[in-house]
């Protein structure tokens, strides 16, 4: 209130104290605590926000050495270092030091009282024309700010967080420091990262159940359904990918592909019982005519034999004819003319109209329709099966593709991020440079140069290596029932030749 000066300053000791307070990484041995104990201020840069110093009832004029200077330049003022190693030098210069190192990007705001005199007691109730101009002036500034410049919260690697994140993050801090122990940002991101992934999978498994139920009119023909599959696939990892983040190993990746697939199987099924029941229904309601033609003896009579044919042959022809039947549609047609093959043998047989010979080759036929038929229903199992081993397929370069977009942008980010603390930290150097503490800079040089290395290798970062990870990862979930289909299949084509 009022000025930045060195009681100001020394009001924040507790910033000088954040490496106590506040840990940035586990630490699982005794060795690494003392390593700990040495970590680099620019681990805590990617963690901390920007700072914000907000005046308020500014007394003073915007003045240093009667030059005329700005906001910013008043607080990075009054961060100056003293020279000098006494200690009365390094109690100065400690508070300051650590703002500088722990928030290199800082912002100031500086605003005179809104009103004067006893008109300070009934502010609220005043309209804005009573207020300072200088202080609405000030006050627009500041939103302005606020709204439009501030950066989203991000964590370590670039990633955004919302205010749910946030929330999370918030509680995991207070209950840590509830317990005694020492915040660690490393943990906490950790926990948070698990519910967030969870979440990613169950909102992902959510949608594509829901939209596979509501877009799907079974029974659907095999190209159909491949169609709806792959887009609501598409969309859920889309929404994963999206709400996800911090999944190294990609086992919450892996997690959602087996419960796709597995639903996907459901909903085959689903589509395969569907077709069945249609099908079925169709064939009753076509034999209709015929079974009632068979309780009056319409077939038992001479030439009985060339009028049931006919009436079969009609009704193949019917069923053939009606649209969404599914994809079992020939083999449940085959099975219905195998049941039939009695029937249709007993009335051959009983036809005198017929001689021996015409009884001998009218056999023949009927077992080339049968076999004709069963070819029929073979072909219609492999296609089923062809285009599902398509579909794993697809899944399979849909998402790669999800999964390197993904990657490529948080090793993006990263790089930023990098980029970001890289340039803050020679600015910093260039400073302390200028004011002549030349030892101060030099000891930067380590934290410049471990940034720079980190920008290069995110620079030539190879995906190949990842990617080939998840897609291990992912067949191996379901490498069995491929392999399984494949079998299948050949041995399906084999009988055909």
């Amino acid at each position: 209130m009022g000025t930045i000066d060195h009681y100001a300053l020394e009001k924040l000791h507790y910033v000088s104290e954040l490496t106590d307070l506040i840990k940035v990484k586990a630490t699982k041995s005794l060795e690494e605590e003392d390593e700990e104990e040495e970590e680099e201020d620019i681990e805590y840069v990617r963690f901390f926000p920007n700072f914000v110093w907000v005046v308020r009832d500014f007394t003073l004029e915007l003045n240093i050495e009667g030059q005329p200077v700005t906001d910013d330049q008043y607080l990075e003022y009054a961060l100056k270092l003293k020279k000098g190693n006494n200690k009365q030098a390094m109690m100065y210069n400690l508070p300051r030091l650590c703002i500088r190192n722990f928030f290199p990007s800082r912002k100031c705001f500086v605003f005179v009282r809104p009103v004067v005199g006893e008109d300070i007691n009934k502010i609220e109730s005043l309209p804005e024309n009573d207020l300072d101009p200088k202080f609405l002036h000030e006050t627009l500034r500041f939103c302005d700010f606020v709204y439009r410049q501030s950066e989203v919260k991000t964590i370590k690697g670039g990633h955004h967080l919302n205010g749910r994140m946030f929330g999370t993050l918030a509680q995991t801090y207070v209950e840590t420091i509830r317990s005694g122990a020492v915040p660690c940002l490393e943990n906490a991101v950790i926990s948070m990262a698990t519910i967030e992934n969870e979440s990613a999978v169950k909102e992902a498994m959510a949608y594509y159940q829901s939209s596979m139920v509501k877009l799907a009119p079974f029974p659907m023909e095999a190209e159909e359904f491949s169609q709806m599959h792959g887009r609501c696939e598409k969309e859920a990892l889309e929404i994963f990918m999206k709400r996800s983040f911090k999944d190294e190993d990609h086992q919450y990746q892996q997690q959602l592909m087996e419960g796709i697939i597995q639903s996907y199987h459901e909903f085959l099924e689903r589509n395969e019982n569907s077709s069945v029941m249609t099908c079925h229904g169709i064939l009753k309601e076509l034999s209709a005519k015929m079974e009632h033609n068979l309780e009056l003896g319409y077939y038992s009579k001479p030439g009985g034999y060339q009028l049931y044919k006919e009436d079969r042959d009609v009704l193949v022809q019917a069923f053939q004819q009606k649209p969404r039947k599914g994809v079992k549609a020939q083999e449940v047609l085959d099975k219905f003319l195998e049941q039939k093959k009695v029937e249709a043998e007993t009335i051959l047989q009983a036809d005198k109209k017929l001689t021996d010979s015409d009884k001998q080759l009218a056999a023949e036929k009927e077992r080339a329709v049968l076999m004709e038929q069963q070819k029929a229903a073979e072909e219609e199992k492999i296609i089923h099966m062809e285009q599902q081993l398509k579909d794993q397929e697809r899944s399979h370069q849909e998402n790669m593709v999800q999964m390197k977009e993904k990657m490529n942008a948080e090793v993006e980010s990263i790089k930023k991020e990098a980029e970001k603390a890289l340039n803050c930290k020679l600015k910093e150097q260039t400073e302390l440079l200028n004011k002549g503490f030349t030892e101060k800079a030099r000891l930067m040089e380590e934290e410049i140069e471990g940034l720079k290395k980190e920008i290069n290798l995110q620079k030539g970062h190879d995906l190949a290596s990842t990617v080939g990870k998840l897609v291990a990862a992912a067949v191996q979930g379901f490498c069995d029932y491929l392999g399984k289909r494949k079998i299948n299949l050949s041995q399906q084509k084999q009988r055909q030749k």
